[in-house]
Formats: structure tokens, sequence, C-alpha cells
């Protein structure tokens, strides 16, 4: 399954790493990166290289922009390495972390390229075309910083380039984008009404910072009975049609721009 849900977990805290597949989350990004302080970096390498070894383990790595080498040649060659996340991602450093993960390939390990920077959203086709690449990500919270950009509860300013991202997407063939964290540690206060909005969006899964916001990411991003129940019957009536154009119960017309978006709900659920 595509996962909805990405779980950042501490690189340097072995009990979390423990247990943190047992939170809900689709997939798992341990990392070295915003979790680590600086004097931990190479606990945090040793620890995270140490828990992919394990049986059973399987998990993303998000690295460090300027210290990509030491983090690759850290984890590379882990059993359980299930991809990497390159932070502040531009077409320089994946190529950089492409030429470095080419050292362990056993099969190609995928990356997720985290667009933190104004240079990699202007550069964005290069970057959803680098090597590897398989999914964007956005970092807000970098990016804003960047631009001085001060966006309100909604992040209504960043809208605009959160479309260039699931455009980019779509037109290098790459799974939907993933969106950004909702950094409201506490609990999940406003999560799934913009997590609702990262839906309609174009966006089809969303990074958490703390395991209370995962069952409810899960949720928005699983179609509900009524929606697969609809969609089913898009395609039903499609199907059934002998034009290759058939009308909803509302008289609505049902073509293949149509059938396309049911296949896709269709395709979520599973």
């Amino acid at each position: 399954m595509t996962p909805r849900s990405y779980l950042y977990v501490p690189g340097d805290q072995p009990d979390k790493l423990a247990g943190a597949a047992g939170r809900g989350a689709d997939a798992l990004i341990l990392d070295l990166e915003d979790a680590v302080s600086a004097p931990r970096k190479d606990l945090a390498r040793q620890v995270v290289a140490d828990h992919l070894a394990a049986p059973g383990v399987s998990a993303w790595v998000r690295i460090n922009a300027d210290t990509a080498a030491a983090d690759v040649a850290a984890i590379g060659g882990a059993a359980g390495l299930a991809g990497v996340v390159v932070p502040k991602a531009e077409p320089e450093s994946l190529a950089e972390v492409d030429r470095l993960l080419a050292a362990f390939d056993r099969s190609p390990v995928p990356v997720i390229a985290m667009l933190e920077t104004a240079r990699g959203i202007r550069q964005l086709d290069a970057v959803a075309a680098a090597p590897r690449v398989v999914r964007l990500g956005l970092g807000e919270a970098d990016l804003a910083g960047e631009l001085g950009i001060r966006p309100d509860e909604w992040r209504t300013e960043l809208w605009p380039i959160r479309s260039q991202v699931v455009v980019a997407s779509a037109a290098a063939r790459l799974t939907a984008p993933t969106g950004p964290v909702d950094t409201d540690a506490r609990g999940t206060g406003t999560l799934r009404a913009t997590t609702t909005l990262l839906l309609n969006q174009g966006f089809r899964a969303r990074t958490a910072i703390t395991p209370a916001q995962v069952a409810v990411i899960n949720a928005v991003f699983t179609p509900t009975p009524e929606e697969v129940a609809a969609a089913t019957g898009v395609l039903k009536r499609l199907a059934d049609s002998a034009s290759g154009i058939a009308v909803d119960d509302d008289g609505r017309l049902i073509d293949a721009a149509v059938a396309r978006t049911a296949q896709e709900v269709l395709n979520r659920a599973g």
C-alpha cells in the first residue's frame, strides 16, 4: 500500500525506535536531522544503523543536507533501509545522494525529495526527475522562513506553492506528494481540517511528528465506504454503457475523466 502517513521518530532515542512500529503509521522516518541535536548526530547514526540491522525492520531515514556523506555511509548498507528522505532537496543534492547510495545498492534505494528551499521550488521539474525520486514532500516551515512568509492558520499564503508541487508530481508520474507536518505536537487540534484541505489540493499523504496525529491522517486519506460505493457505481455505469459515456442518478455526465477520478478513489481504498 502507498503510505498515507509517515511518522518521524528521533534517531537518537532507541526506546522510541523500538516502539514506533506499533503506533499505526504506514511508514516510519527515522530522523537524523531536525529531531537530533548537533552533539548527538554521531550517536543517532549508530543507533539508527543498529535498528535497521534488526530482523523485520523496514524504515525510511531522513538525512542531513550538510552531512549527507556521513549519514549515508552509516545507513546505506542496512538491510532495513526502505528509502531516504532528502531535506532541502535540489537537483545537485539529489545527484549527490544518488552517487552516495550507489555504493551500497542491492536494489535501488528510493528517495523522497523534501522541498524546503526557494531554489528547490524554482527547479521543481528537475527535482521531480532526479534519480531515485519516487515522491515529493513539502516542508513549509523551512520554506516560509526562507521566503519571509508569515502564514496564517491555514497557511493560505503557501497554497500556490502546494499546487506547483502537485502539478510537478503528476507531470513526472510520481506518487502524489506528501503534505507538511502539523507542528502542534500536543494533539490533533485542526489536524483533520488541514489534512482534508491537503487531500482536496492533491496530496495523498502527510508526515506526523507525534503518534497522536497518525490515526487522523490515515482516516482522512482513506476513502469512506460511501465514497467507495459511489466510485464503484461510476465505473459500473460506464462499463455498462455501449457508447463509453453515461450519466449518474443526478443526470451528471460520466466520461473517462470522471472514471479516472473514481478509479483513484478505489486505488486508495486498497
